[in-house]
């Protein structure tokens, strides 16, 4: 059912600065952007080789008690429909499957702490299709 992890998410306050340090200093390529219908980049893709990803959203990290930047985990399944299905039938919530914005399927689910899991199939059309294979 899990194939990998498809990649890991991480708020930073500076979407600048973060991609320059994952880009620039450790060497990661960058893949897409995500960019609201104004035009505006709230967001970046980042390959780490293979089918691996980084994901950046920029947003503010408040307040205090919540500072934490991580917001998902993400894995990657063969047959979105089949894992949602089989997950329920384990007991679990689950929110989806649905369309992806980046071209494949996505599902939602909580760990017992509350930590968003998101499950995830590429699909022909994903964005992240032609980094699949290169290294980094």
């Amino acid at each position: 059912m899990i194939t990998g992890i498809a990649h890991v998410c991480y708020t930073t306050t500076d979407l600048d600065a973060a991609s320059e340090f994952y880009c620039g200093q450790l060497g990661l390529r960058h893949a897409f952007d995500f960019v609201r219908p104004t035009g505006q980049r709230y967001g970046v893709f980042l390959h780490v080789g293979g089918r691996e990803f980084v994901e950046l959203f920029e947003g503010r990290l408040d307040p205090p008690a919540e500072r934490q930047r991580y917001r998902h985990l993400c894995l990657e399944v063969d047959d979105i429909q089949a894992a949602a299905a089989d997950l329920r039938a384990k007991g679990l919530e689950v929110e989806g499957p649905a369309a992806a914005s980046d071209g494949g399927f996505n599902a939602w689910i909580h760990d017992p702490d509350g930590n968003r899991i998101e499950l995830y199939q590429f699909t022909d059309a994903s964005k992240q299709k032609p980094f699949f294979g290169e290294p980094a």
